[in-house]
């Protein structure tokens, strides 16, 4: 189900990763919480797919056991970058998007 998306302990502390990359799940759900599109997203990281992104979306959203390291984790880092103070749910985040 998730083709695009890999684990090793090798690669990022055995984060999940866009495969074949070291770009996690989390960079990627925390791009799309801070309100960044798919286009934007892309343009950073020209060697991921829009599929890639669809994969990180959904599998953070299926592990909900992953869920709270990967979206708490990336979503402080936004806030810090961007001196926000609240972070959004992601569940308000990821029904944006056809998934």
């Amino acid at each position: 189900m998730f083709d695009r998306i890999a684990r090793s302990i090798e690669v990022m502390g055995g984060k999940p990763c866009i495969r074949g990359t070291r770009v996690t799940v989390g960079v990627v759900v925390g791009l799309v919480a801070a309100g960044k599109s798919f286009d934007d997203i892309l343009q950073a990281y020209p060697y991921l797919h829009e599929d890639d992104i669809r994969q990180a979306l959904s599998y953070a959203e299926i592990h909900p056991d992953d869920l709270e390291e990967i979206y708490l984790g990336q979503a402080a880092l936004e806030d810090v970058r961007t001196g926000r103070d609240q972070v959004h749910p992601l569940g308000d985040i990821l029904p944006a998007y056809d998934l």
